[in-house]
């Protein structure tokens, strides 16, 4: 069985280690800060599904791809044939991870068109949960009895808050921002079958992926709305991804570049490198300031904010989460203390 990281970081307390699990959460906590205002910016956008899509994949894309290239060593060529080499090297789950991780943008983009962004926040803070369900179904792995209570807690506010409004289409929102969730989750426990192997390069193809299915919806629009030749149809297309007569569209352009091209792949890149230095249980806490924050941002701004259904489906989802981040945190703690105990009794022995 492989070596549990947790375990070591848990262990662990010297000054050096203690620097470094700081700078985890200076990492981590940087990076959620980073990703809050995704709701808030996809509202201010204010696009279309099909150009939004497009331009939410392309651009973090190029994002993720540019931080790929600056990460590895030589010149052009040599950085270009490596980054190449590490998506290889991902293998046939990596593509599985690409895909998954394309099913969760377009679930979350698309979630926050159609219902609340404190609803798609919240069910998306249970995708750790949901991943815990995933790794016993298919990997077999044990959970303590305090995860299933979490699950069971989560899945109840969740139903709250995808009934919340069904009857004004929000229903739609709910549903597309659980398969978000459940998509980040198979994410999860599919990269734990390939323990040790960096899957963030496939980030690159997922943002392709992304934007092929953005394309494809504004090619279909087109043809179903145009069906006059293939140069109308063309000219509808381009006319959708790029709607430069609308008189704010340089500062709706402006917002989802600061999003995807800016913000996303900064902001993923360092949540990214939490683990390295910290314990899983604690980057799953901390990433529940998402939530918080991205609530807080919708809020403060539009104004929008959740029924008495949804803040009651909300608080039993982030407090379930929290409370679960606590346990473990309290038990690799226990862990932690009894270990050095047991070690100087068998080396006294």
């Amino acid at each position: 069985m492989k070596p549990s990281t947790d375990s070591h970081l848990a262990r662990d307390h010297s000054p050096d280690a203690r620097a470094l699990q700081a700078r985890g959460v200076a990492l981590t906590a940087l990076g959620v800060l980073l990703i809050s205002p995704d709701a808030l910016l996809l509202r201010l956008a204010d696009v279309a599904d099909g150009p939004l899509v497009f331009w939410r994949g392309l651009l973090t894309a190029i994002g993720f791809a540019l931080i790929l290239l600056l990460t590895q060593r030589g010149g052009p060529a040599q950085r270009f044939a490596s980054a190449l080499a590490r998506m290889r090297g991902c293998g046939r789950t990596g593509l599985w991870v690409a895909l998954l991780f394309t099913g969760s943008t377009l679930g979350f983009v698309l979630a926050n068109q159609y219902t609340r962004a404190g609803n798609v926040l919240i069910i998306l803070a249970a995708s750790p949960l949901f991943a815990a369900l995933m790794s016993r179904l298919w990997l077999g792995e044990r959970q303590p009895r305090h995860v299933w209570g979490a699950i069971l807690v989560s899945l109840a506010g969740i139903t709250l808050l995808v009934m919340d409004e069904a009857g004004s289409g929000s229903l739609t929102g709910n549903l597309l921002a659980l398969g978000c969730s459940l998509s980040l989750a198979g994410n999860f426990t599919l990269c734990r079958t390939r323990p040790g192997l960096d899957m963030s390069p496939m980030l690159t193809l997922s943002g392709l992926l992304t934007a092929l299915c953005g394309l494809l919806a504004c090619i279909w629009l087109a043809v179903s709305g145009v069906g006059e030749g293939a140069a109308e149809g063309l000219e509808s297309v381009l006319t959708q991804l790029w709607p430069s007569h609308s008189v704010d569209f340089a500062q709706r352009a402006g917002w989802l570049v600061l999003l995807c091209l800016v913000l996303s792949p900064l902001g993923f890149t360092l949540i990214q490198r939490g683990p390295l230095y910290l314990p899983s249980a604690e980057v799953a806490l901390l990433m529940l300031l998402e939530s918080v924050f991205g609530i807080l941002w919708v809020w403060w701004v539009l104004d929008e904010s959740l029924t008495l259904r949804g803040w009651v489906g909300g608080a039993m989802v982030l407090g379930a989460m929290l409370i679960k981040s606590l346990i473990d945190r309290r038990l690799r703690h226990l862990q932690a203390t009894r270990t050095p105990s047991a070690d100087a009794s068998a080396g006294g022995n």
